[in-house]
């Protein structure tokens, strides 16, 4: 069974970017996968601003990467890039730490302005770490993301699920294929 892990870039307690995170860990649960989902939000500041590799909750989670068959990486779109404290995890990561790794790339905002922050900011960056398999990324505008009142859980509007899930499926396909066992 692929184990993957969700990266949830947004500093916000009640975050669309944090719910849909979280609405698409279960689906990918739903496929049979593994998933452990990582708000940064949650990591603490003072490793992050001081870029403490060795801090014990910050090595555990280049660990679960390092573990994982792939990785969800969620953002917010700030300044037409993904957010600063999604950077700070992502600086802190190995050289390669997303070698061998299906990586799917997924930014909300709130303007189809901002769609161009996957292929210009976050994809480099992904393939810097040496992702090998950056399927292609979604942008979900924020109003197609209805949240509880907590910010936990999310729905998207109907158009937007029918054009993000088929991207998530591919994901789910690409980490089950590398997974499944070589027949000669």
């Amino acid at each position: 069974m692929p184990t993957l892990i969700v990266l949830s870039g947004s500093p916000s307690a009640t975050s669309r970017t944090a719910a849909l995170s979280e609405h698409l860990a279960r689906r990918l649960r739903g496929d049979g996968h593994t998933v452990t989902t990582v708000r940064v939000r949650d990591l603490p500041a003072h490793a992050l601003l001081h870029a403490d590799a060795t801090h014990p909750e910050i090595a555990a989670v280049a660990a679960a990467i390092a573990e994982s068959d792939g990785v969800v990486v969620a953002s917010p779109v700030y300044k037409a890039a993904y957010s600063g404290l999604l950077k700070t995890l992502l600086d802190l990561l190995p050289q390669f730490a997303l070698a061998g790794k299906v990586v799917l790339p997924i930014v909300t905002g709130g303007s189809p302005a901002h769609v161009l922050a996957i292929d210009y900011a976050l994809r480099p960056v992904l393939s810097s770490l040496g992702a090998d398999h950056i399927v292609p990324g979604w942008f979900v505008l924020d109003q197609h993301i209805e949240t509880a009142a907590d910010g936990t859980a999310a729905t998207l509007e109907t158009r937007a699920a029918e054009a993000l899930y088929p991207i998530v499926d591919a994901f789910s396909a690409a980490l089950a294929a590398r997974r499944a066992p070589v027949t000669a």
